[in-house]
């Protein structure tokens, strides 16, 4: 069977655990030789550039801090050396703090906009002058960004709805080569950082109006559709994989 992805050449920040690992494991399943960069967990990365490999396609895992704007640079172009090029971006590695406004950190505050908004602005325009016309910038974001439904999130929010006019935007700049930048927006997904059982998990899940959580492999799929042939004309946009959770 063909591949949609074959012999495409793929960077995901943040792959070596939850959404990103399930998202460099899905492109590479689709034929995409794959880079991933993890922060600090040298094992779980090798794991998954196992896992990738297996499936017959070349991988390799980059240690870089999201929030060290060299290190998210020095990746890309490292990707690009490794494999010739770089057709697809994912930007997933993300960062959560919530707290009370009254007691929430700045050194917080400036973690969160550091990974969740300027690495992707630096990983775009790093991986924008390799890539030839027809690339694809997927960004990994939040339902969040248009509903908040408790306390304590709002700088959380504020990150992801950036990547909505960071998207929107860029698209502009974009479009004239043929290469589409998209968000994804997950609703609740069962991972280390937010599983599915517990209180707060019951909470999401009455507020879905499908009372579950998602799962990686769901928010994979619609990864692997932007990166893919199909979705040529997708751009600018921001879609929601939430389970009702915004409706």
């Amino acid at each position: 069977m063909s591949k949609i992805l074959d012999q495409k050449i793929a960077l995901i920040t943040g792959g070596s655990r939850g959404i990103g690992a399930a998202i460099v494991k899905r492109l590479a399943r689709e034929g995409a030789n794959v880079a991933l960069t993890y922060s600090n967990s040298p094992e779980r990365a090798r794991e998954v550039v196992a896992a990738a490999e297996a499936l017959g396609v070349k991988a390799i895992a980059i240690q870089a801090d999201s929030a060290n704007t060299e290190a998210v640079t020095a990746a890309v172009e490292r990707t690009v050396v490794e494999f010739g090029g770089l057709d697809i971006l994912v930007n997933n590695a993300g960062v959560l703090a919530v707290a009370p406004l009254e007691e929430f950190k700045l050194e917080d505050f400036d973690r969160t906009v550091a990974v969740n908004i300027r690495a992707v602005f630096v990983a775009t325009q790093a991986a924008a002058r390799h890539m030839k016309d027809g690339g694809r910038i997927i960004n990994i974001g939040s339902t969040n960004a248009e509903r908040m439904p408790f306390a304590g999130g709002g700088v959380y929010a504020m990150s992801k709805s950036a990547l909505q006019g960071l998207a929107q935007g860029l698209a502009r700049d974009l479009g004239p080569r043929g290469i589409t930048i998209n968000n994804v927006q997950p609703g609740p997904v069962n991972t280390e950082m937010n599983p599915e059982d517990g209180a707060f998990a019951e909470m999401l899940k009455k507020i879905n109006a499908m009372p579950r959580y998602g799962t990686a492999e769901e928010i994979a799929g619609m990864v692997a559709y932007l990166a893919g042939p199909e979705a040529g004309y997708v751009t600018g946009a921001s879609l929601m994989i939430d389970g009702g959770f915004s409706a």
